[in-house]
């Protein structure tokens, strides 16, 4: 039986990678825990835009831009996962 973490992980990886055009990276060589800004996937702030429409329209939630801790969510793949699947639960 698969695991519904690594379930939700993996379709974020695939939706960063399709929403973003990253065509030169698979969803393998995203970590969990892998910052997706700076250092990390180098993303940017276009690209948090794009991702957010994304997840919004891919999950049917809505995403506050200008709450304090949106930023947090977007942090890792792991972040993100866990504020999906929470704002789903809701």
């Amino acid at each position: 039986m698969s695991n519904p973490n690594t379930d939700i992980h993996l379709q974020i990886k695939l939706l960063i990678i399709d929403a973003l055009g990253l065509e030169d990276i698979s969803a393998q060589e995203i970590g969990d825990e892998q910052t997706l800004f700076g250092e990390g996937l180098g993303l940017d702030s276009v690209d948090a835009l794009e991702l957010g429409l994304a997840i919004q329209k891919r999950y049917g939630i809505k995403i506050d831009a200008d709450a304090k801790d949106t930023r947090n969510h977007f942090n890792n793949v792991a972040s993100l996962a866990a504020f999906v699947t929470s704002r789903q639960a809701a």
